[in-house]
């Protein structure tokens, strides 16, 4: 649960941060006492949810000896603290990795002197009060005893009385205490035995004398369970007045373990402390997306840098403050972006990083526009959540912000789409001034750093052998040459004659700078003999076919175009 809260509500302080990266710093520096403590702490319950729970009434009895064992676990989790802040010589003890002065010890005790070691689930049936808790508990249950042992008695009487060996007293709710004879011996049961029930194999009877010891066993139990439940409500109240004090102990003892957590995660993954600093920066060495590079073997991940400083750019050698990522589908370009989000939450929230060095200046909000979905609920297109979205971020970052944008604008027309992302870009550069990345496929954006001086160019390579490509998911300076669409539906495994037709269309597309000045573009020439043969091959049911003729094509001489035709079904 605080984990949780953590990554939901990062710190903007930097003395808080420093705290916690203090207190990773230190447990990693341990790892052989860090286990240990791992091993303590996994004895331990949720103490605050057992305080509440206690203070609204509803703490069952195994709750309070989850309690008493957590609370028996304190000392041999301080002892090992104690040991850690011995053997930092050269450091102070980060205050973080530490339970306090009150360890609740005069409640363990109490816990300890009052509930059995094995506590049932629920106070029905008693059984949750140890024997010597209390006198008149334990005089209840001597005189409940003692009933039973006069019911044991008349059960060796009666059996000698009558010769009926197998004569049993026995109880149930219905008819309390009785004596059960096998039918077989029905001819040897006295006169004085009045029946009960009759069964199939045998007669269940009662006597005076047996009638009589009954009241006194059955009030000794009632007794003794409304002692046992009132010395147990009695115990809940006691924990309830001790609740704050738990409370307090829980959130350190939370505390704790999500430093043992996250200092394990440090040393597995090869995490870095961050740099904090008051100032606009971010600057990332070899940086890797936390989730994904566990989904992989060891050592694919393709780590990747960058530099940003909000007003940056504006002077020689300064780090731009927004990056223009370009490249192909699948290259990495929203990889990069997420992995940087990531690194930006960790260092906030007090974590340490998967980079090779992380200066991390504080951000007061991070904002993503990443992925594409509809809205069925509120009527809205993909392009309506996109705009709506877009929109929140432009009214409420500030220079402090972190923004992250994944293809604004892909959802409309292109035209329409590439003036949106254009303007979105230059809003963001000029009024706002934060740290940005835009990921985008309309590269007439890469012209904007000619004239936007704190936006740079960047791009995810890709090697390209004999109309092959292979993403390198590497970062590089520069845009993107092509956006290799028609490689990554080959890929996808479109087919062949799919794939040789969008090759021509995009070549003429290429060829015409004039496309949307000048005259019509002809995408709707004859077919090669080729793709003529693949138009005429039997089709299946669903299928569809282009009828030539009528249409129309917009392009914007780098690939990225539409065109209209008349669509019949085969």
């Amino acid at each position: 649960r605080m984990l949780r809260a953590w990554i939901g509500a990062p710190l903007r302080e930097l003395g808080a941060t420093h705290a916690r990266h203090d207190g990773v710093e230190a447990l990693l520096g341990e790892p052989r006492l860090r286990a240990e403590l791992a091993s303590r702490l996994r004895d331990i319950r949720d103490v605050v949810r057992l305080a509440a729970r206690a203070r609204l009434g509803t703490a069952s009895p195994r709750e309070l000896g989850a309690l008493r064992s957590s609370l028996q676990a304190l000392p041999g989790i301080a002892t090992l603290l104690a040991e850690i802040s011995a053997r930092r010589t050269d450091h102070a003890m980060p205050e973080l990795l530490g339970l306090g002065d009150d360890l609740c010890e005069d409640l363990r005790a109490v816990l300890e002197a009052s509930l059995v070691d094995e506590p049932p689930s629920h106070t029905r049936d008693g059984g949750m009060i140890r024997d010597q808790a209390d006198r008149e508990l334990d005089r209840q249950r001597a005189l409940r005893d003692g009933g039973r042992e006069a019911l044991a008695a008349i059960e060796a009487r009666e059996r000698e009385r009558t010769g009926i060996n197998n004569l049993k007293v026995q109880h149930n709710r219905v008819f309390g205490y009785f004596l059960e004879v096998p039918r077989a011996q029905q001819a040897k049961v006295p006169a004085d035995y009045v029946r009960k029930q009759t069964l199939v194999n045998a007669e269940r009877y009662v006597t005076a004398e047996l009638a009589e010891h009954e009241t006194a066993v059955l009030g000794a139990l009632a007794a003794a369970l409304t002692r046992e439940q009132e010395l147990f409500v009695a115990l809940r109240q006691q924990v309830s007045v001790a609740a704050e004090r738990l409370c307090q102990l829980g959130e350190r003892l939370a505390t704790l373990d999500v430093l043992v957590g996250l200092a394990e995660i440090a040393e597995q993954g090869g995490y870095v402390r961050p740099e904090m600093v008051d100032e606009a920066i971010l600057e990332i060495e070899e940086g890797r997306h936390p989730v994904v590079e566990r989904m992989m073997e060891s050592g694919r991940f393709v780590p990747n840098s960058l530099s940003l400083r909000a007003g940056g750019g504006e002077g020689e050698g300064q780090a731009a403050r927004f990056l223009l990522v370009t490249g192909p589908n699948m290259g990495g370009k929203s990889t990069v972006m997420r992995q940087v989000a990531l690194i930006a939450v960790l260092a906030h929230a007090g974590a340490f990083v998967p980079a090779a060095r992380a200066r991390v200046g504080l951000v007061d909000r991070v904002f993503t526009r990443v992925g594409a979905a509809d809205d069925l609920g509120r009527g809205e297109s993909t392009f309506m959540v996109e705009m709506r979205e877009t929109a929140q971020i432009l009214s409420q970052a500030s220079p402090r912000s972190l923004v992250l944008l994944d293809e604004i604008g892909r959802g409309t027309a292109t035209f329409d789409g590439l003036a949106l992302a254009w303007s979105i870009t230059e809003f963001i550069h000029d009024q706002i001034g934060c740290r940005a990345l835009f990921a985008t496929h309309y590269h007439e954006l890469t012209g904007l750093p000619e004239r936007l001086a704190g936006l740079k160019n960047v791009h995810v390579a890709v090697h390209e052998e004999r109309g092959h490509i292979v993403f390198l998911h590497r970062l590089e300076d520069g845009p993107a040459e092509r956006s290799y669409g028609i490689q990554v539906g080959r890929l996808a495994g479109l087919p062949a004659p799919v794939l040789r037709r969008a090759q021509r269309i995009l070549a003429r597309l290429e060829a015409d700078d004039r496309v949307g000045k000048g005259p019509q573009l002809e995408l709707f020439s004859p077919l090669t003999p080729e793709e003529a043969d693949a138009a005429e091959r039997p089709r299946t049911a669903g299928e569809i076919v282009v009828n030539g003729g009528h249409g129309n094509g917009h392009g914007n001489g780098n690939g990225n175009g539409n065109g209209h035709a008349h669509v019949s079904p085969t």
